[in-house]
């Protein structure tokens, strides 16, 4: 079975207004990964993990929501911040996408659009991730 896909237009104002962008799920093993490193950072930032979340990886973190990120140190985040950006390319004009430079995206507002996104398309068998 194919990865999920998404496609977001950022209907927003300000310079990234009408830019589309083309959301390619991870791979099961990369995702797998990025809840398990997600699951230690927030273990070691001293939340709490309640045992059956832990064991669900990214099931778990679905239950916890996108918020638990936020618990995290700059530097344990970063690279887990990094990682979701790899889902993202930028569909230019119909018909052709091609991988992000720095100067695609413009605005704060349009990563967090991005992020909370890239969330839902690997949670979406849970209503949890959107609490």
């Amino acid at each position: 079975m194919a990865r999920k896909t998404a496609t977001i237009t950022i209907d927003a104002k300000g310079r990234d207004k009408g830019k589309s962008f083309l959301l390619t799920e991870l791979p099961t093993a990369d995702s797998e990964e990025w809840a398990g490193r997600a699951l230690f950072a927030l273990m070691n930032a001293g939340v709490e993990i309640p045992d059956n979340i832990a064991e669900a990886g990214l099931a778990g973190l679905a239950a916890m929501g996108i918020k638990a990120i936020t618990k995290l140190p700059f530097d344990a985040a970063k690279p887990l911040l990094d990682k979701m950006m790899e889902c993202v390319q930028i569909q230019p004009s119909p018909g052709v996408v091609r991988s992000l430079i720095p100067d695609d995206i413009e605005e704060v507002a349009t990563m967090l659009t991005l992020r909370k996104a890239i969330w839902n398309l690997h949670v979406d068998f849970s209503t949890a991730g959107d609490q």
